[in-house]
């Protein structure tokens, strides 16, 4: 079926704005009209879409929690027995990287989320996971390394 030249909405050469009906996931967000012809430009209306940036710095985040944990377990169950510090250091120093990590990607997400949304292009979302994911690299690194010298100096007395 082909449309009548002329017999688009509006005036021609104009772009028409459609508004979103409901339920549906790509709806057109507006069509442009192709001077001298009976075709159309169509430019979709794209969902927002969460960053995997932002939930990849969240994860990185948490596990560095986890492995602070660690380093605390295993520097006081070893502090004793001489082995505590070794242990935790080697638990301390993984939890600094994955904190480390996490807070990079952080920023990258919160840059990416910050760019994104022009016309045309992917919006992103996660701006919150992206900073919850730099808080909890930073508090995982920082409890690591503040465990690690609790460790040392049980140790060493």
């Amino acid at each position: 079926m082909t449309q009548q030249p002329g017999s688009w909405p509006g005036q021609p050469g104009q772009p028409v704005v459609m508004a979103p009906k409901a339920g549906e996931a790509w709806t057109p967000e507006r069509v442009d009209p192709v001077p001298g012809t009976e075709f159309g430009l169509v430019q979709l209306r794209v969902p927002p879409i969460t960053s995997g940036l932002a939930v990849g710095a969240l994860a990185a985040g948490i596990a560095a929690i986890l492995v602070s944990t660690l380093v605390l377990c295993f520097g006081l169950a070893g502090s004793s027995q001489g082995w505590g510090a070794l242990v935790a250091g080697a638990f301390a120093l993984l939890s600094a990287i994955a904190g480390g990590g996490a807070i990079t990607v952080g920023l990258a997400a919160r840059r990416q989320i910050k760019r994104s949304g022009q016309a045309g292009r992917v919006r992103f979302t996660g701006g919150g996971v992206a900073l919850a994911g730099i808080w909890c690299g930073g508090a995982g690194a920082g409890i690591a390394v503040l465990t690690l010298l609790l460790v040392v100096v049980l140790q060493s007395s």
